[in-house]
């Protein structure tokens, strides 16, 4: 059993499990009946993606330094109490189930999906 991180909107890999969407926002113009049959995602989890303010500190990223700036603050706003225990239970149910959590953007060194992953290994989780 394994947690993948994937790009929302691709095709699934085999195997992949429940795809859970940890953006703000759903994607537009696409009906809720759409997210799981367009390889969207199977369920939504806005707590685990930055807040708008994170948000704009990474699109204004133009340096490794900036970028970094974005890295620091998403890691704060995951280090609160609730959002631990979110990151704990995909990490115990990576041992248990297949599942993937994921982004819409197409670069994940330039995404919080690469935080997210990096914070999930952090707390155990089976990361392929």
């Amino acid at each position: 059993m394994t947690l993948r991180v994937v790009q929302l909107g691709t095709p699934r890999h085999p195997g992949e499990g429940l795809r859970i969407g940890t953006v703000r926002r759903p994607p537009r113009g696409v009906p809720r009946s759409q997210y799981r049959t367009q390889d969207w995602f199977d369920a939504w989890l806005p707590e685990l993606a930055p807040s708008p303010a994170a948000v704009k500190l990474a699109q204004r990223a133009d340096s490794p330094q900036q970028w970094r700036s974005f890295v620091k603050r998403y890691r704060s706003e995951l280090a609160a109490p609730d959002k631990v225990r979110l990151l704990k239970l995909l990490a115990a149910l990576s041992h248990q189930t297949n599942l993937s959590i994921g982004c819409y953007c197409s670069d994940e060194s330039r995404c919080h999906r690469s935080v997210l992953r990096a914070l999930l290994r952090q707390h155990g989780a089976r990361l392929t």
